[in-house]
């Protein structure tokens, strides 16, 4: 059983797609010989609702350095959220080879959404999620907030925890859904529902803050994608995400 917190919505009391594969994350944990979640596939069946749910887990194959299951997340009126899940253990050692980080701005010199709350339209509602997840936003992918979007489907993003907890794996699976949709670069401010997330966790975080960047290369017929790529405090590269979603109309 889990209770999922009202807190971590997007808007409508629709929760997050990270939070809630983190929750499923942990419970493949918990039922594994491995400590930490490497690879899901999450297939997004509709939105669960914010109270009690439920988690059954069904173990896979396993060995002496990974093992698999099939997590699925129901609440009172069915299932929601189906993930293949692949745990292991992680270690924090150097990349042989990595893309390098994107040169962004310091995390003072960029735009705070939970601080910026009161430049929200009137009568539109601030997503919970902002105040759980610290997000500064680098100035040059954020017009959009200030009414000037580039037109390029490119978000990039500080994070971490409001609370001050640091990073750990389950928090990467988190963040790998945590910025507004690349379609918010393009000035279109809808809601973009998650259909398949598939999160890769490659590393283990350092304290501090997370870089995330979120780029799509292609939107239309209604379907959007969205690569996200993670670097830690270090410029390690510590997760990679891709996930389809409905467009905004």
């Amino acid at each position: 059983m889990a209770e999922l917190d009202p807190g971590w919505d997007v808007g409508g009391g629709i929760l997050n797609g990270g939070y809630l594969l983190s929750v499923v994350g942990r419970a493949a944990v918990l039922e594994s010989p491995h400590p930490h979640p490497v690879a899901l596939s999450a297939s997004y069946l509709r939105a669960p609702a914010a109270g009690p749910a439920t988690l059954t887990v069904v173990p896979g194959a396993s060995g002496r350095t990974l093992a698999h299951s099939l997590v699925t997340l129901a609440d009172a009126d069915g299932p929601a959220l189906t993930v293949q899940t692949t745990t292991a253990t992680l270690g924090s050692g150097p990349s042989e080879y990595s893309h390098p980080m994107p040169e962004v701005p310091p995390v003072e010199e960029c735009f705070s959404v939970a601080e910026h709350r009161d430049l929200a339209p009137a009568g539109v509602q601030v997503p919970g999620l902002s105040l759980r997840v610290d997000t500064r936003l680098d100035v040059a992918t954020a017009g959009w907030a200030f009414g000037q979007p580039s037109g390029e489907p490119v978000l990039r993003a500080w994070m971490r925890f409001a609370d001050g907890r640091e990073p750990d794996p389950l928090a990467l699976l988190t963040f790998a859904d945590a910025l507004p949709p690349t379609s918010f670069a393009r000035g279109n401010l809808g809601w973009a529902p998650t259909v398949q997330l598939q999160v890769l966790v490659r590393a283990l975080p350092a304290p501090g803050w997370c870089l995330v960047e979120a780029r799509s290369s292609e939107i239309s017929g209604g379907w959007v994608d969205e690569d996200y790529r993670i670097w830690d405090s270090t410029g390690r590269l510590v997760a990679q995400s891709r996930q389809l979603a409905r467009a905004p109309r």
